[in-house]
């Protein structure tokens, strides 16, 4: 069974998420951990766990999603996998991280991508990769439709939506992303986002002001 753990990081109060089951191997997913001390606090929890990292994925890869790739890839020797049409996201985070104050981010290359329909497997564990762009060219969800889990990045939040005024954001793409993906999973399934609270699929299609479904 999947067991998920949060961390909140850098001045955007990111989610990081740390996913692992039985067999103590565990994926990171979306390191937002910028200060040592947030880098401490995640291994420190990998330590402790005793847990294996044995892939790093980012779900897109705005500035506050990939502060720890680098740091992450180093010390547990993992590589990085992100949808390509967020290749060019990623590369971007360098050149306008120091105008947002972050003069020592390291930037970090994928070493592999994934598709509509791949999965993400590790221990006895299977993530489905679902294509969710507008938010960024390359968002993708993980899915695992047994526990009802949905790991959204910044498409779907508690009561709102990923904004789309950042470069290669379509809010009528985001909206169809939401529809024809998210929504399409089971009311029950929990969305763990990259910002603030966990919410449920069904629960967003009835109050979401920006995207739920008309009756």
């Amino acid at each position: 069974m999947i067991q998920i753990q949060n961390f909140v990081f850098n001045p955007f109060l990111e989610n990081t998420y740390v996913l692992y089951d039985e067999t103590k191997e565990a994926i990171v997913i979306d390191p937002g951990c910028y200060e040592q001390a947030e880098r401490t606090e995640l291994s420190d929890f990998i330590e402790a766990n005793e847990l294996k990292v044995v892939q790093l994925i980012n779900t897109h890869c705005h500035i506050d999603h990939v502060f720890g790739n680098s740091f992450i890839k180093r010390k547990y020797d993992v590589k990085l996998t992100i949808h390509k049409e967020d290749e060019a996201t990623l590369r971007s985070v360098e050149v306008y991280a120091p105008a947002y104050g972050f003069q020592n981010y390291e930037r970090s290359e994928a070493d592999a991508f994934y598709e509509e329909g791949d999965q993400v497997k590790f221990g006895q564990s299977t993530l489905d990769v679902l294509f969710t762009p507008g938010h960024a060219p390359g968002h993708v969800i993980l899915v695992n439709q047994e526990q009802n889990i949905c790991i959204g990045g910044d498409v779907l939040f508690d009561g709102s939506i990923g904004r789309t005024d950042l470069p290669g954001g379509e809010y009528d793409v985001l909206i169809q992303s939401i529809h024809d993906k998210v929504f399409a999973l089971g009311d029950e399934t929990v969305v763990y986002p990259g910002h603030g609270g966990t919410t449920t699929v069904g629960k967003e299609k009835i109050s979401n002001p920006f995207c739920a479904l008309s009756k």
